[in-house]
């Protein structure tokens, strides 16, 4: 059931961060920790695109620990900071531009998956069993989630680079689902090389171009006696291809491998001009993707790595480090095992666990995968909790700026104050990881169920 003036919706959210843009003045959300961390920042790349205009290396000091791609894009836009205001509305406009590109992948990614949904349900005869209970359009509520979310607004005119990041990532999934594999790749590198985080999403895209888009389990289509049957996956109207259950097609995979080491080497080779007698590629390295590694900045955020790291005892710090960064490829493999049927679902998984245990988090991760979250609101009709879920988002978003306004301005609170929001956020997103896995894996036994009846 596609939702109503969507297009008049989806104007209204672009016009209503214009207005925000233009018109708002400067909201000083480049200083909101929540908003902005010192990977995202836009003054700081302002700060480094300075160093290199004057034949610095940009990593010099602490402060830009960012792409040297950001600098040639954003740099130029950052220097016309002579008139102040000027920086903000141009870096912002191209935000709006960023977000409206990535509703739409999301959008026509959740189009895709309602195809190969409808086709499923089909050839099992559980289409009115199951679209009598939940069906809606899952790439168009995608999409509004993504352009109404707050935290997503916030993002677009807060003068952060997170926009970049997210439509980096919703372009290879975009790329995966559609059996596009240099699109896949080229999303893969670059959300990788911002980022770090993404390199774990090889998974997903490998599943997605291998045996397609989110189905239910083989199982379901062997007890329906359907194990030689195949169902026609169309890839936007434009090419039909044929996938038989449980069997893998090599094909894209391979050609995404190649893709992915095709543009590694040519954003390397484009770092290396950049960076040309201003740095190197080993000081690129240590500056971004160690940085991420180390958390040697420990500035706050909406994260709770700083706090610990700024208590533990530096005998413990590279023990831990290792902990923490070991917690997320740990989650890895178990939940691609367990969730290989569905390969865009374990993609949005991801996503969700990258934004609750990185190293310096924003608002714009959690903007990310509420977004990508829509694209499965069929199957996820029947989740607990949402209630519990949609308030203590709420609360957390209004606790936040109290806490720290009280701790750093007011001098009434401390530490601990600001800390607690961001364990309440943790918790918050620890709840909507298990309840939404859950959540599916209770849709597929209720599909198998419909099938032995």
């Amino acid at each position: 059931m596609a939702i109503r003036h969507y297009w008049p919706m989806a104007a209204a959210a672009v016009g209503f961060r214009l207005v925000l843009v233009l018109f708002g003045g400067d909201l000083h959300l480049s200083s909101r920790p929540e908003v902005s961390t010192p990977l995202t920042s836009l003054r700081r790349l302002a700060e480094g695109y300075w160093l290199k205009q004057a034949s610095m290396s940009p990593y010099s000091g602490s402060m830009y620990h960012g792409s040297p791609l950001l600098l040639s894009v954003l740099g130029p836009l950052t220097s016309k900071r002579s008139g102040g205001h000027n920086a903000h509305i141009y870096c912002s406009l191209l935000f709006v531009a960023v977000d409206f590109i990535a509703a739409m992948l999301i959008r026509s990614t959740g189009r895709t998956l309602q195809m190969t949904r409808d086709k499923s349900l089909k050839s099992l005869n559980l289409t009115k069993s199951v679209n009598d209970s939940a069906n809606v359009s899952a790439g168009d509520t995608a999409s509004l989630i993504y352009l109404w979310n707050p935290w997503t607004i916030i993002t677009c005119v807060g003068s952060c680079t997170s926009p970049i990041e997210n439509l980096m990532v919703v372009l290879m999934i975009y790329g995966a689902c559609s059996r596009l594999a240099p699109l896949a790749a080229f999303g893969y590198v670059m959300a990788t090389h911002l980022s770090l985080y993404p390199a774990i999403f090889i998974l997903p895209v490998t599943l997605l171009l291998g045996y397609g888009p989110d189905t239910p389990p083989t199982k379901v289509f062997l007890q329906k006696g359907l194990s030689t049957s195949r169902i026609d996956m169309s890839d936007n109207g434009k090419s039909t291809s044929q996938r038989c259950f449980g069997q893998i097609s090599w094909k894209p995979v391979l050609h995404f491998i190649l893709w992915v080491f095709m543009w590694s080497c040519y954003v390397l080779f484009l770092n290396s001009i950049i960076l040309n007698k201003v740095g190197g590629l080993q000081e690129m390295f240590e500056k971004t993707y160690g940085f991420i590694l180390t958390v040697k900045d420990l500035s706050p955020n909406i994260g709770v790595l700083w706090y610990f790291f700024a208590e533990v005892f530096d005998f413990f710090r590279s023990f831990f480090l290792i902990v923490f960064n070991m917690n997320i490829i740990f989650m890895v493999l178990p939940l691609a095992i367990r969730l290989k049927h569905r390969p865009c679902f374990l993609a949005f998984v991801y996503t969700a666990i990258v934004a609750m245990l990185k190293s310096y988090p924003s608002a714009g991760d959690s903007a990310l995968y509420l977004g990508l979250l829509g694209l499965f609101a069929n199957e996820l009709a029947e989740m607990q909790f949402t209630f519990f879920l949609f308030f203590g988002y709420i609360g957390v978003s209004l606790l936040s700026p109290v806490m720290h306004n009280l701790w750093i301005w007011r001098g009434t609170g401390n530490a601990n104050f600001y800390f607690a929001t961001g364990l309440s956020y943790t918790c918050l997103q620890t709840v909507l990881v298990v309840e939404t896995v859950s959540s599916m894996i209770k849709h597929d036994r209720k599909l198998r169920l419909l099938t032995k009846a």
